[in-house]
């Protein structure tokens, strides 16, 4: 089920109703709803692949009590760690990295000139949500083994923190000790909580039916045809495949988060302006949280992390920055992806700038930015955009070809939108809604915190009209990364 869906708009108000008025005598009654409600969420996908969420849940809560059991006998504990990650890895490599691994099998043999007779492709269906709820999973396993997590004997609630729907199919990727003791407690209806929950939500529609959906199409046609547009349709082409992605996956996290508040569950920030970021070090501080969280503390800190010589600090970042891109998809572009990505971070590390922005934002205590932080932001955003070139494009050969065009066709050619819209529209939507997360920069979870009501009313009104004007029924509203 699509949060941008007909079915979904129907669906959460109904499950909130009965959630606060019906099921809100007990906890277990709770969570016992809480789980209908999700596996029916994931179910109206495809019911079948219910059964592997339930079967990571079960695996997972078992071998927590096990790891917890032996946790003073290390060599023990550690087995049962390796059959969690074997199981949560092993499903994902077969439903994710399968053909993956076979064309590239086969690929490699067509280099010494065999050809094979059969590709053995299999039919494998991905399904959507794998890539979150199994790390989700083993978080809970690692954090018992490394004893910060004590395991819960509450099958029920263990079963919630699983398939909470609001971030089960594309995060935020949460940690037991944040969502599952959420979970296991009693909750009551806060009226400030489900009202910044409301205004998250409709933040959050606004930039996926607004940003990302309306300038899908264009982005669509320039990858598709890159071949006969000039250097400066396909630099066009590329700005705005950063601001869908970003407009179409912070807009997500936003509506889970703002979803899970109508429940009385606070789930972590997972986008904090990245597109203000003065150097990448920042920028993967700032996006895709919980993910860059996951990775630094299951396998960045545990291979040493910054603890070591240089030399194998650097290695651990390259590491990491590989995986990470190869989570992402079964593909060799996202590998030189988060390739590109660990080449542009290294330099920020080596100059021990690498937290240098943790904790403050750019134009602190100021209205506007330094004319140095300006420059910072722009040649920030210029490497990630053009290491998306990679991330869009269907294979590598693409992604070369499309930076071609740009060096070779060096010329500037005025844009004409496949649906015959103004493009000027477009550029002054962009503008306006950079400007405006400026604005809010401090607080990506209070987009509309203004002590004016009438600002605020006024705010409500301008982005509910946005959304019917920009709104298109013919675009594909599905959320990309539900492919991952």
């Amino acid at each position: 089920m699509l949060f941008n869906s007909i079915e979904f708009l129907l669906f959460l108000p109904l499950v909130f109703f009965l959630y606060w008025f019906f099921f809100n005598k007990k906890t277990l009654v709770q969570n016992l709803f809480l789980i209908f409600a999700s596996y029916l969420f994931y179910g109206w996908w495809d019911w079948r692949f219910l059964a592997l969420i339930f079967l990571s849940t079960l695996v997972d809560f078992f071998v927590g009590q096990k790891i917890y059991q032996n946790i003073d006998i290390r060599k023990k504990a550690r087995y049962w760690l390796w059959v969690s990650m074997a199981f949560n890895i092993g499903m994902l490599g077969f439903f994710k990295y399968c053909n993956f691994f076979l064309d590239s099998f086969i690929d490699f043999f067509q280099l010494f000139g065999y050809q094979m007779k059969s590709t053995w492709t299999l039919r494998i269906i991905l399904p959507v949500g794998i890539s979150f709820y199994t790390f989700q999973t083993m978080s809970y396993s690692f954090d018992i083994y490394y004893k910060k997590l004590k395991p819960t004997n509450n099958f029920v609630a263990f079963m919630a923190f699983v398939s909470f729907f609001p971030q089960l199919v594309a995060g935020p990727i949460e940690r037991a000790s944040n969502l599952l003791s959420q979970i296991g407690k009693g909750r009551t209806f806060s009226y400030p909580q489900a009202s910044a929950g409301l205004k998250l939500i409709l933040w959050g529609f606004f930039k996926k039916l607004v940003i990302a959906d309306s300038i899908a199409p264009i982005v669509d046609d320039v990858f598709a045809n890159y071949h006969t547009y000039s250097a400066s349709t396909l630099i066009l082409g590329v700005c705005l495949f950063s601001f869908q992605v970003y407009g179409d996956f912070s807009g997500y996290s936003d509506i889970a988060i703002g979803t899970a508040k109508l429940f009385g569950i606070e789930l972590k920030s997972n986008f904090r302006f990245p597109s203000f970021s003065r150097n990448v070090a920042e920028y993967w501080q700032r996006w895709h949280v919980s993910l860059s969280t996951w990775f630094r503390h299951y396998l960045y800190i545990p291979m040493g992390g910054s603890r070591v010589s240089k030399l194998k600090s650097v290695r651990n970042i390259i590491v990491i920055f590989l995986v990470s891109g190869f989570w992402h998809g079964a593909n060799w572009t996202f590998i030189f992806w988060g390739g590109l990505h660990a080449l542009f971070y290294i330099p920020v590390f080596l100059m021990g700038r690498n937290r240098m922005y943790a904790h403050n934002v750019i134009g602190e205590n100021r209205l506007f930015p330094t004319p140095i932080e300006v420059l910072q932001v722009l040649l920030t955003f210029t490497l990630v955009t053009f290491s998306r070139i990679f991330f869009r494009s269907p294979s590598l050969t693409d992604s070369f070809q499309y930076i071609n065009g740009i060096v070779t066709n060096f010329a500037y050619e005025p844009y004409v939108h496949p649906m015959g819209y103004r493009m000027s529209d477009f550029y002054v939507l962009l503008g306006l809604f950079v400007f405006y997360e400026y604005l809010i920069r401090k607080d990506e979870r209070s987009p509309f915190k203004f002590k004016s009501k009438m600002v605020r009313i006024l705010l409500y009104t301008i982005v509910v009209l946005a959304m019917l004007l920009f709104y298109d029924d013919g675009v594909n509203r599905s959320f990309i990364y539900f492919q991952f």
